[in-house]
């Protein structure tokens, strides 16, 4: 596994850092799914990250998507290009 640096304001790190452990993960594990996940979209594409399936138009979450657990969300985000 190899090292990254990289610079960033030290309120954004700090507010990071909180969240992550609100979350039960880290800074660096956030980094490393996003950068997998951004690593696999297709360089043509104009969307960084898919539209999660969480809203039936009538407000609210689809069933089985807690939206505190990033397990769940990135499952619903799984599943999602599963199907396209």
């Amino acid at each position: 596994m190899s090292n990254l640096t990289i610079s960033l304001d030290d309120t954004i790190i700090r507010k990071a850092r909180i969240r992550a452990i609100e979350e039960g993960t880290s800074v660096s594990a956030k980094v490393r799914e996003f950068l997998a996940h951004y690593a696999k979209v297709d360089s043509t594409s104009t969307a960084a990250l898919p539209d999660l399936p969480v809203f039936q138009g009538t407000g609210g979450l689809q069933p089985g998507i807690d939206p505190s657990s990033n397990k769940s969300m990135l499952q619903a985000a799984d599943d999602l290009d599963a199907t396209a």
